[in-house]
């Protein structure tokens, strides 16, 4: 079972599902302790687990130890689940390949392989593959791909939360999946009594984001060229350097104007065409580029990608004896819209 999903994967597995071996591998660790959790819940129950699992750890284990254990038959119980944890860390991995080519039905065997891959086009991944078993590369998100990821999470759920709310969170954690759980956790436990709904608000009072003074506003600010209201955000972003770091505004608005200089060049410049050729999941984010269609010509935008460019330099003390990154956002900002 090769080319799986998260979502498929964990379907499979919560409708008890399950194949012989898992070889969960990837940077991203946030799915592959998920995925693994997930069996830990649904292969076997409490009793079951006193007999019939068994965990072992990559840095203090040997192949042999664990193949042998992968082929005992369980006590009392249709499975027996066999974890690996820090496989990259085991020495004379290949050797699996001897289980794995004939893996019993009666057991689960579940690798879990961080902050890397085995080569695919090692024996070991071509018998998984060939024997039933998945495998699974859990890839780290694009940022442009955690606003689905957020509201995902929050519909599983059963909560609600709008675009801006979602981009919000995404533009002050990152693409750090670990740490924005958390973040989602702690909106979670803070919705008020029958409330299923995730509000800038909520999310100002419980991760620090303010509402009003953000990248997703500046943004806005900036593709509408609404002066007065990005000179304000500036201004707050200069007073409150540690909640709004230069270097993400930056980042916001490279991906920014790098993508609006693309639509200048598409045969229709309306939101679906945009929408289509950024691969945007909705209308919402189209509409800071058609702003900028409106507001900028191709010309302006090469320049302003060319200035980001040097900014993020002065930023990092190239030709910058002593201005502060407020007062260089500042400048940017201004250059950007006049």
């Amino acid at each position: 079972m090769s080319n799986v999903t998260f979502d498929s994967l964990r379907k499979d597995i919560s409708n008890r599902k399950f194949a012989p071996v898992y070889l969960l591998m990837g940077e991203e660790a946030y799915f592959i302790d998920q995925l693994t959790e997930l069996l830990l819940d649904k292969v076997l129950t409490e009793t079951e687990k006193d007999f019939n699992l068994l965990t072992f750890y990559g840095v203090d284990s040997d192949v042999n130890t664990i193949v042998s254990a992968a082929r005992r038959f369980p006590m009392m119980s249709e499975y027996q689940l066999v974890v690996v944890k820090e496989a990259q860390e085991l020495s004379k991995f290949e050797l699996l390949e001897a289980y794995v080519k004939h893996p019993l039905k009666s057991t689960i065997l579940v690798i879990n392989y961080k902050h890397g891959t085995v080569d695919r086009r090692k024996a070991v991944i071509k018998q998984i593959e060939k024997n039933g078993g998945v495998v699974f590369e859990s890839k780290k998100l694009y940022e442009n791909q955690i606003p689905a990821f957020i509201k995902s999470y929050f519909s599983g759920k059963k909560i609600q939360i709008d675009e801006k709310s979602a981009q919000m969170i995404t533009d002050h954690v990152g693409n750090d999946i670990s740490n924005l759980v958390q973040q989602l956790q702690k909106l979670e436990v803070s919705l008020p009594q029958g409330s299923g709904r995730i509000t800038s608000e909520l999310i100002e009072t419980n991760v620090g984001i303010s509402k009003d003074y953000n990248n997703f506003e500046l943004l806005k600010a900036i593709a509408e060229k609404d002066v007065v209201k990005a000179s304000k955000i500036t201004d707050y972003f200069d007073k409150n350097p540690k909640e709004n770091p230069t270097v993400v505004t930056l980042s916001v608005l490279f991906n920014y104007f790098s993508n609006l200089l693309e639509c200048f060049w598409l045969p229709q410049k309306n939101e679906q065409e945009v929408m289509r050729a950024l691969n945007l999941r909705s209308s919402f984010f189209a509409r800071d580029y058609m702003s900028g269609l409106r507001n900028y010509n191709a010309v302006k935008v090469m320049e302003i990608i060319t200035c980001l460019r040097i900014y993020d330099g002065k930023s990092k003390g190239i030709d910058n004896a002593s201005a502060t990154p407020g007062e260089l956002l500042k400048e940017l900002v201004y250059k950007i819209m006049h």
